[in-house]
């Protein structure tokens, strides 16, 4: 039962995880050769390039992510916001290596973002272009179809992805095979081509034209797309099956099939314009379109999955306003789906397929956003290994600086794409770091605003009760994101209204840094005193808080709530952009009309709507 279980947990990691980093041999290859500082198509240049792929694969992948940085684990789970949370618990009381790791890991994520606009979009168009080797006079139905097939990915985001997720594993396992067999045949007719895999052939490339050389590491990077996958997914799969599926399928498949286009273009340079697809037999290439497809289809819905989960933990470490989120099975907790998110997102990759018309322009704007994440991960990672671990200085400086140097060498040769297209991830990446972190700073002003003017006093808030106060039978249940300070909507309920419950609760949701939490460490509860409780709900961010569950919680604390006599007060803070000291007078504004457009406290933590009593207040950050 135990090695069923694994083994499934392998089909299903090649089905997620790799989807991304397994079809880049549809494009990766071909750009290499492609663009102003492309080498010339001779057989040393070839042979230097199929080294520098193989090398970087084995370093990058197999080295830094699969040896080192999923041992990075937050509780088991993987991400570059579970990895910052990681490194915010580990540094809580260092401020300036704290706000450093939270600046560098809200990059990460910001660019996270960016590259999931651009894969779907450069995955689907590198398969579907396929038509244009089969029948060239088809060349004008390549965008339309593009566009429907992304539309039809986007719109069944809704239903779920619970029925067809199930092919995924095996249709891209038949992929990977697929791959294999392909780059058989080619390493057949020039089987010379496995001296590539000797590193003094890439040695020799960088000597003889170092500047060609650094330059088309901004294409071979795209042999790497998708390895902060293995990391990322990490908590629906573990450690152990997206290793064995790396090793055992993946890694042998990719580098086959490179090996494969590398000894076409070796014996036929013409292949030049496709060699992915020039490397099939005629009769093979309609069935190698569809396979094709449906493998990038896989890859986009593994990257539009990953953007639902990132904005969940965004939200939950408090980085975005509260967002409507649905879950789309009634078995695996993990399979969300965010309207706002999913119709972004397919915006933009339509926008792109249509400004940028093929694989080989889109190729222009992708890399500056992987490699930047990769950087990220690296320094975050160095932390985790210093303060986590607690190695020793000298090794984590060694470790660090190797991937480094790598990361920054695929970083740096991807600048010069800017001005051809790069500029788009990273003025994306801008727009949303900005919003990541002044909704993080607007938060905090506003509990700091709260502070200042209504600060948590029990003998105060106690003293409220009186005479005049008249008092209504049941609970009533006032929550506050601030356990500190005394929730907006009591204060006004008691001020216009001159009512006070039986027993009054504050509560708080309070997200911690961890991805899971145990029953026992979930509910704390805080007498007051004259029936007035306070109570901190706690819960780690891949969790979904649930305010009628925390409340069933309190009863092993003494503490038991009917739903039927029990209010909810929500308080509901309108921000109010000033001049006085705190943000920029446009990030205030910016903060503000995302608090408005928040989702409603109670769909989002599923309090029952007929005991709902929502009061607000203006509050002049």
């Amino acid at each position: 039962m135990q090695q069923t279980s694994k083994f499934s947990l392998i089909i299903g990691a090649i089905g997620v995880v790799y989807g991304d980093i397994g079809t880049s041999p549809l494009y990766a290859l071909k750009e290499c050769f492609l663009g102003e500082y492309a080498p010339a198509l001779t057989s040393d240049n070839i042979l230097g390039i199929l080294s520098v792929i193989f090398w970087s694969i084995m370093l990058v992948v197999s080295l830094k992510y699969l040896a080192f940085i999923m041992r990075a684990d937050n509780q088991g789970e993987g991400g570059i916001l579970a990895l910052l949370a990681l490194t915010h618990r580990l540094t809580g009381d260092r401020s300036w290596l704290a706000k450093a790791a939270l600046t560098a890991g809200l990059l990460g994520a910001s660019l996270f973002y960016s590259d999931g606009i651009i894969t779907p979009a450069i995955s689907v168009l590198s398969a579907v272009e396929g038509i244009s080797v089969v029948a060239p006079q088809l060349q004008t139905f390549i965008i339309p179809l593009a566009l429907f097939i992304l539309v039809i990915l986007f719109a069944i985001q809704y239903h779920g992805t619970d029925l067809i997720g199930k092919f995924f594993g095996p249709v891209m396992c038949l992929w990977f095979l697929v791959l294999s067999g392909m780059g058989i045949m080619g390493i057949a007719k020039y089987p010379a081509v496995f001296h590539a895999i000797i590193p003094t052939h890439a040695w020799d490339f960088f000597r003889i034209d170092p500047l060609h050389s650094f330059m088309a590491l901004g294409a071979v990077v795209l042999t790497l797309t998708g390895a902060e996958a293995l990391y990322a997914d990490m908590g629906h799969f573990g450690r152990t099956p997206i290793r064995y599926a790396w090793f055992g399928l993946v890694a042998p498949a990719l580098l086959l099939n490179y090996l494969g286009q590398g000894a076409l273009l070796i014996t036929n340079p013409q292949a030049i314009q496709n060699p992915f697809y020039l490397l099939a037999p005629e009769w093979f290439m309609a069935p190698l379109i569809v396979l094709a497809t449906l493998a990038t289809v896989i890859a986009s819905q593994a990257v539009i999955t990953g953007a639902f989960s990132l904005t969940k933990q965004a939200v939950q470490l408090g980085f975005l306003p509260r967002v409507q989120i649905r879950h789309t099975s009634a078995h695996e907790i993990g399979q969300i789906y965010i309207p706002i998110v999913n119709w972004g997102l397919m915006i933009g990759v339509l926008l792109l397929v249509i400004a940028f018309k093929s694989s080989s322009g889109l190729a222009a704007a992708y890399g500056i956003a992987v490699t930047g994440t990769m950087v990220v991960t690296t320094l975050l990672a160095g932390i985790v290994m210093y303060y986590g671990w607690q190695w020793h200085w000298a090794k984590v400086a060694t470790a660090i600086m190797v991937f480094l140097v790598v990361d920054c060498a695929f970083f740096g040769a991807n600048l010069h794409k800017i001005t051809s297209g790069g500029w788009l991830p990273l003025a994306l990446g801008a727009v949303i770091f900005t919003v990541l972190l002044t909704w993080r700073q607007g938060k905090q002003l506003v509990h700091q605003r709260l502070e200042e003017v209504m600060p948590l006093n029990a003998n105060a808030v106690i003293g409220k009760r009186s005479a005049n106060t008249l008092q209504a039978s049941g609970t009533a249940v006032f929550m506050t994101s601030n356990s500190k300070t005394i929730p907006t909507a009591f204060l006004h309920n008691l001020a216009h209204n001159q009512v006070m419950h039986e027993r009054i609760v504050f509560l708080t949701l309070n997200i911690v840094d961890e991805p899971y939490l145990r029953r026992d460490e979930r509910i704390e509860i805080v007498d007051l005193g004259e029936q007035f409780y306070r109570v901190i709900a706690n819960y780690g961010f891949m969790e979904d808080p649930d305010v009628p569950q925390a409340l069933a919680l309190c009863k092993q604390h003494g503490l038991s709530f009917d739903m039927e006599q029990t209010s909810f007060f929500l308080s509901r803070e309108i921000a109010i952009p000033t001049v006085r000291p705190g943000l920029a007078l446009w990030r205030e504004y910016l903060f503000s009309w995302m608090n408005r457009n928040a989702t409603s406290p109670m769909e989002y933590f599923n309090i029952p709507a007929h005991r709902v009593v929502d009061l607000g207040c203006h509050l002049e950050i």
